[in-house]
C-alpha cells in the first residue's frame, strides 16, 4: 500500500487555499534526512545526507529541489516531475571544493522568480533549517516577506486520510511482530543488543523502510529514560524497557509493552498493574469530541491517586504519523478536542520509582465512537496479564 498520487495531487490544493488566506505567493516546504515530514508530506521525498524541499506557487505543478547525489532516489520516490538541483542542498559533509560535474544546477533565485515570489514567501520547516541556508534564502527572495507557515501545515497533517491509516495499520502490524520475536527471545543470557538486532531485522523483513529507534534497557538500566541497547546481558528476573518505532512508507508507528525476563517479584508486578490501569484510564477518555486535557486530567489522577503521582513525568499520549510525535500533544490546558481521523499513540509512563521504571507505547485512530486499536499483540498481552498468564503463553 502507497499513498496514491491523486492525494499528493489533493494537499498541494489544500495548502494553495491556506495561502491564499495568507496573500502568500509561493510555500518553501523544506527537510532533511532527519526532519523530512513536511518534505514528504508534500512531496514523498526523502533525502539521505542531503536537504531537499518542495516550492509550492499559486498555480503548476509543485517544483521539488535536491542535490545531485540523491537525485535518482528523489525520481523514484517522489508524486511530481519536475526535479531541479541546487548547490545549497548538497550532502553536508561534502567539502565545498568537490564539484559534481554533470549536475544541472539552477538557483533559489531563479525558481522563486519563475514562480512569482514577489512579497510573501511562505516557509515551513523553519525549525529545521540551518541559519546561513535561511539567510540564502532570504536574499534570493529578493526583498519578500518571509512567512513561517509550519503551523499551516500542521493543520493539514492532523486528520490522517484512509489511505494514511492503512500505512500506519501497516506499519502497527509490522512493530507488533518485531516485538514479538523480542519478548520471544528474551531469555536469560541475551544481550540488549541482540534483542534489538532480533526486532529491527524482523521489522526490515516484514517491509518496514526504516526502523527510527529500538530502545531496549533491562535490570537497572531501566531507570534511564530513554536507554540505548548496550552489550548487558539480560539476567533472571530483570525488568525490561523496550520500544520499537517501525515506518512505513513515512508513516511511523511504535510498540512498547513492560515485562520481566523470567522470574517476576511482587514490586515488578505492582509496577506493570499501575501503568495498565492507566494506559485503560487514557482510553477510557480517547474519543472525537473530548477535551484532550480532560484524558490527561484523568490519568494524572489516577497516578495521584495510586500515590505515585511524583513519577509521572509527561502527557500519557500523543499523535503520530509522519513523526513518531507530533500534533496533537495534549496538556493539562489544552481545551481543543480530540478529532476523528486523528492518529495518536499512547506513552504511558513511570519513572524513578523505587519498583523500577517502564512505558507502554501503542497505536489508536480516534473516532466518533472512540478509538480503533490496531495492534493485536497489544490486546493478546492486556488480556494474558488480566487471566494471570506469563507473556509467553500468547505469543
Amino acid at each position: 500500500m502507497k499513498i496514491p498520487k491523486k492525494e499528493f495531487a489533493d494537499r498541494a490544493a489544500r495548502l494553495r487555499e491556506k495561502m491564499r488566506e495568507q496573500s502568500l505567493d509561493a510555500c518553501f516546504v523544506y527537510g532533511d534526512e532527519y526532519r523530512r515530514e513536511n518534505l514528504r508530506y508534500l512531496s514523498n521525498v526523502w533525502p539521505i545526507f542531503e536537504r531537499g524541499a518542495v516550492l509550492l506557487g499559486r498555480t503548476g505543478d509543485p517544483i521539488v529541489l535536491g542535490a545531485p547525489e540523491g537525485e535518482l532516489l528523489a525520481k523514484e520516490m517522489t508524486a511530481w516531475d519536475d526535479i531541479r538541483l541546487v548547490p545549497e542542498f548538497a550532502c553536508v559533509t561534502v567539502p565545498e571544493e568537490i564539484e559534481y560535474p554533470f549536475a544541472n544546477y539552477t538557483t533559489f533565485r531563479k525558481v522563486f522568480a519563475e514562480v512569482g515570489v514577489k512579497t510573501r514567501l511562505g516557509i515551513v520547516g523553519l525549525d529545521a533549517m540551518p541559519q546561513p541556508l535561511y539567510e540564502i534564502i532570504r536574499k534570493a527572495a529578493d526583498g519578500a516577506e518571509l512567512v513561517d507557515c509550519g503551523e499551516m501545515l500542521w493543520a493539514l497533517r492532523l486528520r490522517k486520510s484512509d489511505a494514511e491509516i492503512a500505512c500506519i495499520v501497516r506499519a502497527i502490524e509490522i512493530a507488533d511482530a518485531a516485538y514479538t520475536e523480542l519478548m520471544r527471545a528474551a531469555v536469560p543470557g541475551v544481550t540488549e543488543l541482540e534483542l534489538m538486532g532480533v526486532a529491527a531485522g524482523t521489522a526490515h523483513k516484514l517491509g518496514a523502510e526504516n526502523v527510527s529507534f529500538c530502545l531496549v534497557s533491562s535490570g537497572e538500566r531501566v531507570k534511564t529514560i530513554i536507554g540505548r541497547a548496550t552489550d548487558k546481558v539480560v539476567e533472571n528476573g530483570d525488568m525490561v524497557m523496550a520500544a520499537l518505532a517501525v515506518q512505513y512508507e513515512g508513516y511511523i508507528a511504535t510498540f512498547g509493552f513492560p515485562f520481566v525476563c523470567g522470574d517476576m517479584s511482587d514490586e515488578q508486578r505492582q509496577l506493570i498493574s499501575w501503568l495498565i490501569g492507566a494506559y485503560e484510564t487514557a482510553i477510557g477518555n480517547l474519543k472525537a469530541g473530548v477535551p484532550q486535557n480532560k484524558l490527561v486530567i484523568a490519568v494524572k489522577n489516577y497516578f495521584r491517586d495510586a500515590g505515585i503521582g511524583a513519577y509521572d513525568l509527561y502527557p500519557p499520549l500523543h499523535g503520530c504519523g509522519l513523526s513518531e510525535a507530533e500534533s496533537p500533544y495534549p496538556n493539562e490546558k489544552i481545551t481543543r478536542p480530540f478529532e476523528s481521523g486523528m492518529t495518536v499513540n499512547t506513552d504511558i509512563s513511570v519513572f524513578g520509582h523505587p519498583y523500577g521504571s517502564n512505558r507502554i507505547e501503542t497505536g489508536f485512530v480516534v473516532t466518533d465512537e472512540g478509538c480503533v486499536a490496531p495492534s493485536k499483540l497489544f490486546e493478546k498481552l492486556i488480556s494474558a496479564w488480566k487471566q494471570g498468564k506469563s507473556y509467553r503463553e500468547v505469543l
